[in-house]
Order: structure tokens, then C-alpha cells, then sequence
């Protein structure tokens, strides 16, 4: 009886003590699902950067620069407007560009009205003193248009003894940067500025400047779409494109940055490229 009684006593100890431990676990918090922070549901980038516009990336640019940027119909493509709107996509944020003259990109820039500068625009020693550049993203040229039959036949035509030559250029681009300095500057040639590549054109044609020097892929939908005009074959300078941005704005910058750098390592800005500008 007592052996009975001793095996019963230790079975319901056991009993007990597996229902303390059940008790104790049943007490014991759940352990929680990690809810996502903010941080980790949006993009890294998105949230360490500041834009002109919250949640969208502006791109300040002169629409009249094919194939970089222009109009079809009422929206603006071409090369720079693709690669903008890649590099907005990449940091979650929506493309507006907002079309203005040439001169007034930097200052917009700088001014805080735009994030990033974007018209085929060169990168210079002057403009790096106003606003920091990107990665460049494509190579320019900038060529000479002449009238068929122009005594111009060369570059060096423009820098002979005793020319005096009158040249149309976009004002402050390259083509009027390398112009003044090169040929104005030393008393070789007047620049004629305009406010439009197409204007300088039209101003050659109809006799007002001697030559134009633009840049050479809009050079060659201006001679294709106006007629009497050739490109000479000698180019007047080769040039590197890139990205204006505010030095104010680091973080910013480096978040373009490095998602250019991205879209130019995957092959993405050179489809781009192909896709406007032929191997031809």
C-alpha cells in the first residue's frame, strides 16, 4: 500500500510540475513580428535626400536640342529625358522636367528650383565653379554648319590669319564658350548669339552669320530638315555631357549619382543612347 501510495504521490508531482511549466510558457510574450520601419519600406535613398518637390525629381533642360531633349507633340523625350526618368524611377520618385532657356538651367539649379540640370550640357571648369556634375554619360561634339559653297571648308578656316568670320551660336552653350575664347577673344571672329540652336541656323540661312557651331547631333536634324546646309567634316571640339547639380544638396547628388552610375553599368543608358543616336 505504501509502495502504491509513493508511486501515486510522484505521478501527480509530475503532473504538477509539467502544469507549472506549461503555465509559465503560456505566460511568456509571443515573440513579436518585427514591424517595417518607414525606412525600410521606402526606398534607402528616398529617405535620406531632400528634392525641390517632395517625392519628385525635377529636370531643368532646353527642349529644343534633339536628340537629347525635345518635343513630341505635347511631352518632351530624347536621350536626357530617358536617363532623368530612369534615374527617378530608380530613387522612387517622379520625373517633371521643366523646359526653360539654356542660361537659365544653372541658375535654376542653383537657385533651388531644380534638382538636376539635364540639355546635353557640357561639363566646363567655369560651370563646375557654379554647381557640381554627374557622372558623364555621353560624349559630344561640336561641329561646324555651313552654307553649300562656303569659302569655310575646314576649322582651321576660322582661325586663319586675317579671318574674320561671323559665327552663330546657342548663348552659353559650348559652342558659344569655345567660339569666344578661341576666336572672339583673340579678334579671329564676332559671335552672333541666339536664344535657339534652330535660330542660329535660320540665321545662316538666311545670310546673317557665316557658320554655325552646335553641337553634332541636333547639327544633323537641322541639315536634314533645312536644305542648302552641310556639317564639315574636321569637328571643332569634343566634349563629355553630365548632370548639373546644386553643391548645397550632397545628399541628393550622391543619390543620382550612384543610380546613374548603376544605369551605366547594366548597359541601361547606352540602349538609351542607341536607341536616338545610330552607329551611323
Amino acid at each position: 500500500m505504501k509502495k502504491t501510495a509513493r508511486i501515486i504521490a510522484i505521478i501527480l508531482a509530475v503532473v504538477l510540475m509539467a502544469a507549472a511549466l506549461s503555465a509559465c510558457g503560456s505566460n511568456s510574450p509571443a515573440p513579436a513580428e518585427s514591424p517595417a520601419s518607414p525606412a525600410a519600406s521606402a526606398s534607402p535613398a528616398a529617405a535620406s535626400f531632400t528634392t525641390v518637390e517632395k517625392g519628385k525629381l525635377t529636370m531643368a533642360t532646353n527642349a529644343q536640342f534633339p536628340p537629347y531633349e525635345f518635343y513630341e507633340g505635347d511631352k518632351i523625350v530624347g536621350i536626357d529625358a530617358e536617363i532623368a526618368g530612369l534615374i527617378a524611377e530608380k530613387l522612387g520618385l517622379e520625373l517633371v522636367i521643366d523646359d526653360m532657356e539654356f542660361d537659365s538651367i544653372i541658375e535654376a539649379v542653383k537657385g533651388g528650383k531644380a534638382d538636376i540640370g539635364m540639355a546635353g550640357m557640357t561639363v566646363t571648369d567655369e560651370r563646375k565653379e557654379s554647381v557640381d556634375f554627374t557622372e558623364s554619360y555621353a560624349t559630344g561634339v561640336q561641329v561646324i554648319i555651313v552654307a553649300e559653297g562656303s569659302p569655310i571648308t575646314t576649322a582651321d578656316d576660322l582661325f586663319a590669319e586675317g579671318a574674320n568670320y561671323t559665327i552663330g551660336v546657342q548663348r552659353n552653350t559650348t559652342g558659344d564658350l569655345y567660339t569666344t575664347w578661341d576666336l572672339e577673344d583673340e579678334g579671329l571672329a564676332t559671335i552672333d548669339r541666339y536664344g535657339k540652336g534652330a535660330d542660329a541656323v535660320q540665321a545662316l540661312v538666311s545670310g546673317k552669320v557665316d557658320c554655325v557651331v552646335i553641337d553634332n547631333e541636333p547639327a544633323k536634324a537641322f541639315v536634314q530638315e533645312v536644305g542648302g546646309l552641310k556639317i564639315l567634316d574636321t569637328e571643332y571640339v569634343e566634349e563629355m555631357y553630365a548632370g548639373a547639380m546644386s553643391k548645397s544638396n550632397k545628399e541628393l547628388y550622391d543619390a543620382v549619382n550612384n543610380a546613374l552610375k548603376e544605369l551605366i553599368a547594366d548597359g541601361s543608358v547606352q540602349r538609351i543612347v542607341d536607341k536616338y543616336i545610330s552607329a551611323d
